[in-house]
């Protein structure tokens, strides 16, 4: 078992392990608006599923502190990987359980496709909506979003001990001059992980979501086709397998092992690690039973809030890990809605420029910091003129985008052409649970061809919807074709991804100097307790409520809810401007409170620093007076002599 005695091995499986589990967060916010779409949730109700894995992190995070170094590590953390590999097993369950994935005109037919045409209701129809209501009624399908929400919560549970355990584990074993470098691949792997789930969102989402129970044939959407739903379930149970996988090697590793040496200088590294042994013992929370250290965690939690640079550099972070919790979260579907893309389009945008864009910008920030040995007031100066640029690029994001297309009936919602598209709509009888959007011939978008009038279904040869009387002036009948009307703006994404990757890269510069500032401000036996209040915070305040907020945002602007059985499923059309404003708009708040907090901790740092000068002068003073009446009470007798 030498091999489970070699950290570089333990740092091997962690490193794989934490990229696993990453992996699952940031898939999972890749296909979130493709769970809207398959399961009608609200942008609001998607929000609480993201974030709802951090509810089991917040309330162990205070038993992981007290724990850290009590514990067999190693078995708790593949014990935590196990847990969390169940919990994406469980996330993918709804796809078994809740039937094939139903949409408005599926009919089954692979040869046409005519349903949703201007006609009456027949029995038939009606009999197939009922069918589809009691279906939708089940006990199954009513069970879809508890089994979500405990799939995350479970995840978030199994992920508590893996970070900081592991982090911990390696510290205690590993060199001193090593250390440092595999911790720095961990935190490397905490953002690739979510770069590389939605790269695999990418991939999957292009197969449809019922590809495992039916053939090629049957399947007639396209990907672009707005009731589009791609394979969400399968990237949960290849990223579960994984894990599951990664976590037994830690079965097998011992609670301690032989710390790592380097022949050159063993005896030093024995030296420093007895030190740190020391520092460890020297803990005054360590030899506290779990009901002293609750009874003492409120103190050493004000004594630590107490520290001003240290609150405000928090709150500065919890900023800027709000905006990033809701932007991780939904600018894929802003994306896809804005410049009407795939979600597949949309993940391969976020994971392949914005997250390594902020890669970029924390090494780079940690390169500045280490190149210029810069002190903490010089950090606090880096961290808010990062802040204030990036609130610079992130404003012009306000601008690059589409205007909301027009919807007959919906937008825009005048008078005149709302009564005459409603007047089509009951000479049809159609269904408002109906979506199935086309284009007619004058440039105006309609939710189906029902809406439209048309009484001819697709042409094979031409892909058009004929005899369409709500197309054009009133008394002609002109056509519509299949799919949304296409937006002339296409050419912004480009513009808006450049000034969306510079404004992830320019406020990541602030990651590493602002951890520094706490390092170098908090007292040395409070740093593992005040990064453990800190990430605490950073839960309880910005992971936590910041995807509710930003869904809620959106769900504020929507002007079309689709239905299902009378209830109000996801949205179907948005007014893109106040989407696009309340989003960004958002963004650009959470940036401003960051630069506020950076510029306080910075007055603050200039005042202690101005306070230290004063002193310093005071001490002057009083050293050359206490000299000047030493030289003089010394002298007096010599001039009475005279």
């Amino acid at each position: 078992m030498g091999l489970f005695n070699n950290i570089k091995f333990f740092v091997l499986c962690h490193g794989i392990l934490q990229l696993a589990q990453l992996l699952v967060s940031g898939y999972l916010k890749g296909s979130i608006s493709t769970i809207e779409r398959r399961y009608g949730l609200s942008s609001q109700k998607s929000g609480l599923l993201a974030s709802f894995n951090e509810v089991g992190n917040t309330v162990l995070i205070v038993f992981v502190s007290y724990f850290g170094s009590r514990v067999h590590r190693p078995k708790c953390i593949g014990i935590g990987a196990i847990i969390a590999s169940m919990a994406s097993f469980l996330i993918a369950l709804p796809h078994f359980i809740s039937g094939k994935y139903h949409y408005t005109d599926d009919t089954g037919d692979t040869t046409k496709h005519v349903s949703g045409l201007c006609q009456a209701v027949t029995n038939h129809q009606a009999a197939s909506s009922n069918q589809t209501c009691q279906e939708t009624q089940s006990p199954a399908n009513n069970a879809v979003f508890p089994i979500l929400l405990l799939g995350q919560l479970l995840l978030g549970i199994g992920a508590v001990p893996i970070q900081p355990f592991g982090i911990s584990y390696i510290d205690d074993y590993a060199n001193k001059n090593n250390s440092p470098f595999y911790l720095g691949i961990l935190f490397a792997l905490t953002v690739i992980g979510p770069a590389l789930g939605y790269l695999l969102g990418s991939i999957l989402l292009r197969f449809y979501v019922d590809f495992n129970t039916m053939s090629p044939a049957e399947i007639v959407l396209e990907r672009k086709d707005p009731r589009w739903v791609g394979a969400w379930w399968l990237g949960f149970l290849l990223a579960g397998t994984l894990l599951f996988l990664t976590s037994l090697p830690y079965l097998f590793f011992p609670r301690s092992i032989i710390t790592e040496e380097t022949v050159e200088s063993s005896k030093e590294s024995q030296t420093e690690k007895l030190k740190e042994k020391q520092e460890v013992e020297s803990d005054t929370t360590h030899d506290l039973s779990l009901l002293q250290f609750l009874k003492k965690f409120p103190n050493i939690m004000l004594r630590t809030m107490r520290n001003p640079i240290y609150l405000f550099v928090v709150l500065a972070q919890v900023n800027l890990s709000a905006m990033v919790a809701g932007l991780a979260t939904f600018m894929p579907k802003y994306i896809e809605r804005q410049f009407t893309q795939t979600a597949a389009f949309s993940n391969i945008m976020i994971g392949g420029l914005n997250i390594p864009s902020a890669i970029l910008g924390i090494m780079a920030g940690g390169t500045i910091l280490r190149r210029y040995n810069l002190s903490v007031k010089a950090s606090a100066i880096l961290c808010s003129s990062a802040v204030l640029l990036s609130i610079v690029f992130a404003l012009p994001l306000l601008f690059l985008g589409c205007p909301t297309q027009n919807i007959a009936g919906i937008n825009p919602a005048n008078s005149e052409s709302f009564t005459k598209y409603q007047n089509c709509s009951l000479i049809c009888s159609c269904s408002d649970e109906a979506f199935n959007p086309v284009c007619g011939s004058d440039g105006v978008e309609f939710r189906s061809p029902c809406h439209a009038g048309c009484k001819i279904g697709i042409d094979n040869l031409t892909q058009n919807y004929t005899e369409c009387a709500c197309v054009g002036p009133v008394g002609s009948q002109g056509y519509a074709v299949s799919g949304k009307c296409g937006k002339h703006c296409s050419h912004l994404l480009i513009p808006f991804m450049f000034f969306s990757s510079l404004t992830c890269f320019l406020a990541s510069l602030s990651q590493t100097p602002s951890f520094m500032m706490i390092l170098r401000t908090v007292m040395p036996e409070d740093k593992s307790f005040a990064l453990g209040i800190q990430f605490m915070l950073f839960r309880v305040l910005a992971f936590l409520p910041a995807p509710v907020l930003y869904g809620s945002a959106i769900d504020s602007t929507c002007i079309l809810w689709g239905k299902k059985c009378n209830k109000n499923t996801s949205c179907h059309y948005y007014n893109l401007n106040f989407f696009r404003q309340r989003f960004l708009g958002l963004q650009i708040f959470f940036l401003f409170g960051g630069l506020v907090f950076f510029m306080f901790s910075f007055l603050v740092l200039k005042r202690m620093h101005s306070d230290k000068q004063n002193q310093e002068k005071m001490n002057i003073c009083t050293n050359e007076k206490q000299k000047l009446k030493d030289f003089t009470t010394k002298s007096l007798p010599f001039d009475d002599s005279k």
